[in-house]
């Protein structure tokens, strides 16, 4: 065959182009396990520091098989682990007002921690976290944050700046306040506001810390009538203490 034809151009590009996106196809299929196994290791370090039981560092630090291990010996519900993208679609349906209360991703530890995950938008991109409960399904015993691009040193705090997660610890949700059962503010200590169910914004992050405020308000909202129902089942002798029950005792 004449190589200098354009027949042959068009069947050697043809070939390898078939041949580079075999190569990739097979590569991303490959990767495929790892990289959703990496997701969800990240997901589950992320609850397990809300709820207490070692910082962001110690998880990265023993790896993927032992994070997701220590996760699964000490969970007590049966709850998929959710990627930020399961809470973005989760996101729109609470603000469209059509998510149903099975929908909405729940973690009890065998310690009677219960973890939620919050989502919403920060000033640069999407903005997510998880805040643990204790036994009281209303006190705040820990909470992480993480986001996808906020400025560093500033809305980057949510994340890099323990000090600030710290805040959230020994805060209680105002069950009474259907509007605002929590809510971060600027200078509320400042103001001498009453910060049961408040913590004070992150300085210089104005906007980072409403969208965290929007986003921690939306989710709660959702949770509060199973939360204190879980309260109410906690109080009672008998009672089966899991946001699970309560779950299925508010919707029935």
């Amino acid at each position: 065959m004449n190589t200098n034809s354009n027949i042959y151009t068009i069947i050697y590009t043809t070939v390898v182009c078939v041949l580079v996106a075999a190569i990739l196809a097979f590569a991303s299929q490959s990767l495929k396990e790892r990289q959703e196994n990496n997701e969800k290791a990240e997901t589950i370090g992320q609850i397990l520091t809300a709820a207490g039981f070692g910082e962001k560092e110690h998880w990265q630090e023993i790896g993927n098989a032992a994070t997701i291990k220590f996760f699964n010996e000490n969970i007590a519900n049966e709850q998929a682990v959710v990627s930020p993208s399961t809470l973005k679609a989760l996101n729109y349906k609470i603000k469209e007002g059509s998510v149903d209360e099975a929908e909405l991703p729940y973690y009890e530890f065998k310690n009677g921690i219960s973890v939620i995950p919050v989502y919403g938008a920060g000033l640069w991109g999407p903005v997510w976290g998880f805040i643990a409960f204790d036994t009281d399904y209303q006190t705040v015993v820990g909470a992480y944050f993480d986001h996808e691009s906020e400025t560093p040193g500033l809305g980057g705090k949510i994340k890099d700046d323990p000090a600030f997660r710290a805040l959230f610890q020994g805060k209680k949700v105002d069950f009474e306040d259907a509007d605002t059962p929590f809510e971060i503010v600027k200078n509320g200590t400042d103001k001498g506001l009453d910060m049961t169910s408040k913590v004070d914004a992150i300085s210089g992050a104005t906007m980072t810390s409403n969208g965290l405020n929007d986003a921690i308000g939306n989710w709660l909202r959702q949770y509060v009538p199973a939360l204190k129902a879980a309260q109410a089942l906690a109080a009672q002798p008998a009672a089966v203490d899991t946001v699970s029950a309560a779950i299925e005792n508010v919707e029935e």
